[in-house]
């Protein structure tokens, strides 16, 4: 028999026990019916903030391919997150992710308008020669572009820097009627953006006679009978290099350009004659072009636009494994402009079809079918081409309507330099010049106005 300390001892040992238990069942009941705290809850994460005037419709870029052109780092950066934040600001963050919306409007009209005066003020500051030139030694179309590019944002007429430049132009006016540099083979190039300019300042007739014979001046280098090409000659209506070359897309789009710019009347000689060479540079099998190329392209490629229809064809794209000519961007928005300004139907199969290629082709970090070769050239017809449309919006091929306006702003925003010029890595067809680049930037950016979006018709 154990003695009474011992016996009393464990039934102090077994209530001790008995308590505990109920205890711990009753706080296991409680748990049971709490809500679960936030901190215990999952949380989604968060999207990942943009940085206002990025680009979100480009592609994703790998980390380490590096940028074409440094960042603006003038765009007003994200403010940093707290370095401690309170408990009960964590919560409010898993609970509320935070947001990332914004105006779009005013984003893109801050955006705009930054851009413009930092392009200006380059222009004006850095680009012009004492001259009044701007990048002479490349041509006087440079100094037209440059000088059509500040009068659209804003400079005025009677600016000094303006009346140089203007000055300049005068002495490439020649004795034929044509604006171009001394022994020029861009004669028809350099006269369309000079006329354009002094058009831009003729507000008081006094370049009158200089547009009207430099208007005859371009009708005299078309090729049509007067060279001995009739229509059946894949040579007829087009513009090129002067009269000793062969035509292509892009000098007769600079030439419909000029004609627009003075008003001529759609249904002109002029104008349904390059609308003839147009149609048939589009890879589209219609009575208007019945080339055996045509025939070779790619569904890829149907509706779009070659360089030059001339003999076999020519495309600065290259061709296609069964020898079709690849279409490529800049000049199919030349070719739809031109179809367009030569009174060409919205609902002709030629316009629908070239539309639907630019759909299928929407892309502002290249020049679709080209790369990085002439892209800010590509970016300038772009514009002008989407404004003569019409259309606010592109309808891409996943069904997307795109807003090209606030897509070309956003873009050549985060393509600007420090110091308020643009310029191409890709330097070919002279898009290594910060003034040519530059003109080409500030002239599609007008189109983009978020406080006007008129059209321009006169570059």
């Amino acid at each position: 028999m154990l003695p009474r300390v011992n016996r009393d001892s464990m039934n102090l040992i077994i209530t001790c026990i008995l308590v505990l238990l109920c205890l711990n069942v009753g706080c296991s009941q409680t748990d049971q019916e709490e809500p679960l705290r936030l901190s215990d809850t999952p949380v989604p994460q968060a999207p990942e903030q943009t940085p206002a005037g990025a680009n979100t419709d480009a592609p994703a870029i790998a980390k380490t391919t590096p940028p074409v052109t440094p960042p603006n780092t003038d765009l007003q950066p994200l403010k940093p997150a707290p370095q401690n934040p309170t408990s009960q600001e964590t919560k409010n963050s898993q609970a509320t992710p935070p947001s990332t919306s914004h105006a779009p409007d005013e984003t893109v009209k801050l955006l705009f308008q930054k851009t413009s005066k930092a392009g200006t003020d380059f222009l004006l500051e850095k680009g012009q020669a004492p001259d009044g030139s701007f990048s002479k030694q490349l041509s006087p179309a440079v100094t037209a572009l440059c000088t059509s590019a500040l009068l659209e944002h804003g400079v005025p007429q009677a600016d000094p820097k303006i009346k140089k430049a203007l000055a300049f132009l005068e002495t490439q006016i020649r004795p034929d009627g044509g604006i171009y540099g001394e022994g020029s083979n861009l004669r028809n190039y350099e006269t369309s953006v000079s006329l354009m300019c002094f058009n831009r300042v003729n507000g008081d007739g006094n370049y009158d006679e200089t547009i009207k014979k430099a208007i005859v001046f371009l009708k005299g280098l078309q090729w049509d009978e007067a060279e001995g090409y009739d229509l059946n000659s894949t040579f007829y209506g087009g513009q090129g290099y002067g009269t000793h070359k062969r035509p292509d897309a892009s000098n007769t789009s600079y030439f419909l350009d000029a004609l627009k710019a003075v008003a001529e009347d759609p249904q002109s000689e002029a104008f349904q004659k390059a609308a003839t060479f147009m149609s048939r540079c589009q890879n589209l099998s219609t009575p208007h072009n019945t080339a055996e190329w045509v025939g070779k392209a790619s569904i890829d490629d149907e509706g779009g636009f070659i360089y030059t229809a001339v003999g076999e064809g020519e495309s600065k794209a290259g061709e296609t494994p069964e020898g079709g000519l690849r279409s490529y961007a800049s000049m199919t928005y030349a070719g739809l402009k031109s179809l367009l300004y030569s009174g060409v139907a919205q609902d002709d199969i030629r316009v629908q079809a070239a539309k639907d290629w630019i759909g299928r082709h929407y892309d502002l970090t290249t020049n679709p079918g080209m790369g990085q070769q002439g892209l800010f050239y590509y970016y300038h017809i772009f514009a002008k081409t989407l404004a003569a449309t019409g259309d606010p919006f592109v309808l891409t091929k996943d069904q997307k309507k795109q807003d090209w306006r606030a897509d070309l702003t956003r873009r050549l925003s985060e393509l600007q330099r420090k110091d308020g010029s643009w310029t191409n890595p890709a330097d070919r067809w002279f898009e290594g010049d910060p003034n040519l680049v530059t003109a080409y930037a500030m002239l599609a950016l007008k189109y983009c106005d978020p406080n006007s979006p008129a059209k321009i018709e006169n570059e």
